[in-house]
């Protein structure tokens, strides 16, 4: 069989094909097209001014703590004398404070920070520790950061090695999240390093020993 060639006829029928092919081409990369959602916002926050004013107890220690921070006993029923929380109303945080008088038992305590610290490693994506050397006052010690959505990303320990020893963690009122947190928890630290940079110990223990 023998068929007859034509142009036009065959561009017609050409064309007649190929429309609804580029129009279904059309259609389909419009659908396939990805859309990534928008990030979620967050309330600005508004932080107050850097301002310290000093702390000082019967406890052997003093410190300075941020103005905007209010501080009191630790109602705790296992709380001790000399334990303290720092709170911040504004972010919903607390500083928990803890003392213990030495007395030949300071790798104990050094022990027991480090698992309070290394607890958090579940939802921890890292643990960076800062070394705290302060010969001139004799306070020496570890800034835990904890990073992740973890309950507590600060933590820290202060001794002079002999009779002293207070340790520190930063918690939050809230579902850990740290994509809201973080600026805040940046903020937060600048105090506890400034509590760190001020911490100074005042006599031998008697009254926070049990």
């Amino acid at each position: 069989m023998i068929y007859h060639f034509n142009l036009k006829t065959f561009l017609k029928y050409f064309l007649a094909i190929l429309t609804p092919c580029l129009l279904l081409t059309a259609c389909e990369d419009e659908d396939d097209k990805i859309y990534s959602p928008k990030p979620r916002g967050y309330f600005k926050i508004d932080f107050p001014e850097k301002k310290y004013i000093s702390f000082d107890t019967t406890c052997p220690y003093r410190f300075e703590i941020p103005a905007y921070a209010t501080i009191s006993n630790d109602k705790h029923k296992n709380a001790e004398p000399c334990w303290y929380n720092i709170s911040f109303p504004k972010f919903g945080a607390t500083i928990h404070l803890s003392y213990k008088a030495v007395n030949n038992d300071l790798n104990v305590f050094l022990e027991d920070s480090r698992n309070f610290a290394i607890r958090h490693q579940i939802k921890a994506t890292g643990l960076d520790e800062s070394l705290v050397i302060r010969d001139s006052a004799k306070v020496y010690g570890l800034v835990y950061d904890i990073a992740g959505n973890t309950a507590s990303s600060v933590q820290f320990y202060l001794t002079d090695s002999t009779h002293h020893f207070l340790r520190g963690a930063l918690y939050f009122d809230a579902v850990p999240n740290i994509d809201s947190l973080k600026i805040v928890i940046d903020f937060l630290r600048e105090d506890i390093l400034h509590l760190v940079k001020t911490c100074e110990w005042k006599s031998t223990p008697s009254v926070a020993k049990k």
